[in-house]
């Protein structure tokens, strides 16, 4: 059976299940594009916090915009307030999203303080009124774009409870359920459990992605191959290296990938800088593309047959101009 193939979210059809998950200070327009140029199916912007679109916030509107390449997206919304939701997700109609995501997993304080993020798994009624909030809004002004949730497993080891929560979200209109599968209380620690995921894939009758620990072409083969999930959400996995989704459909499909070389993962980095400085001007590019050009640079020094990683790191950090990001790599 072919692993990589078209899949249906609700009335929405994708020709392929490779997703970019959404990733608080990663997935930006920029970077999204670069995934689509490489091979994603279906892209998640940042998450975007439902008070702050009911204020107008003009930051948060602009962390929404689609890019040029993106012909389908999805959109993420977090909050705790099912009220709140469903007026935010109303205001999403000029940007007409071809998915609604509720974010039911995120383990940050500042989230979680707030009742929204994965504090939704400890009240899996309050979440089943969101998704309704969100799915009625969808119907009334967004064309029934399908309403996705990224959950968890649970609060921590000692309430599990992804079966009820998914089950909840489906019977109030969640079309597709991705599952992390660690708890809130891991963190991005220890190791995520593909059990939770083959066994919510057994109990659910909607499609569910798989998301955690996925790193490799091979990575993505095991875990649609051990859980049965439909589609794949890469998220870590895909920070510093957007060829993630071209190199798992070449391993999905022929057994084999190459890896890109340095070459063309700095050109990549160059390709997000110049696309991010086109949005917030060569100051502000340069320095949100620190933390993404070390990303890129991950393994020199490392076996890669070339030295001076840390150093090369340690002036990437400082870097002020897209002339600095050339001077400090011309030396690679």
């Amino acid at each position: 059976m072919n692993l990589y193939r078209p899949l249906k979210i609700g009335s929405l059809s994708l020709s392929g299940n490779l997703f970019l998950a959404p990733v608080a200070g990663y997935t930006d327009r920029p970077f999204r594009s670069i995934c689509v140029e490489l091979g994603a199916d279906l892209t998640y912007t940042e998450l975007a916090s439902s008070e702050a679109l009911i204020r107008r916030g003009a930051k948060t509107f602009a962390l929404l915009r689609r890019a040029e390449n993106e012909t389908r997206y999805a959109v993420q919304l977090f909050g705790s307030d099912p009220e709140v939701m469903y007026s935010a997700a109303l205001l999403l109609e000029p940007l007409h999203p071809e998915v609604v995501d509720i974010n039911a997993g995120c383990p940050v304080p500042k989230v979680v303080k707030s009742g929204a993020g994965s504090a939704l798994m400890r009240d899996p009624a309050k979440l089943g009124r969101i998704v309704e909030g969100v799915a009625k809004a969808s119907r009334e002004k967004l064309g029934g774009a399908p309403v996705t949730v990224k959950m968890r497993s649970g609060w921590d080891a000692s309430s599990i409870n992804y079966n009820e929560c998914a089950r909840t979200a489906v019977e109030a209109g969640a079309a597709l359920v991705c599952l992390h599968a660690r708890t809130r209380s891991q963190g991005y620690s220890g190791k995520s459990n593909w059990e939770h995921l083959a066994d919510l894939v057994s109990r659910l009758k909607m499609p569910v992605a798989g998301s955690g620990d996925l790193y490799s072409p091979e990575d993505a083969e095991r875990m649609l191959r051990e859980t049965g999930c439909a589609a794949l959400m890469f998220a870590r996995g895909a920070q510093g290296n957007p060829f993630i989704f071209r190199l798992a459909r070449e391993y999905l499909e022929h057994g084999a990938w190459t890896p890109p070389s340095y070459e063309e993962r700095f050109a990549m980095a160059f390709r997000q800088l110049d696309l991010l400085t086109a949005d917030l001007g060569e100051a502000a590019a340069c320095r949100e593309m620190r933390r993404a050009f070390c990303a890129y640079t991950k393994g020199i020094g490392g076996g890669s047959g070339l030295s001076g990683g840390n150093k090369l790191r340690d002036r990437l950090v400082h870097a002020e101009t897209i002339s600095d990001y050339k001077d400090i790599l011309s030396v690679v």
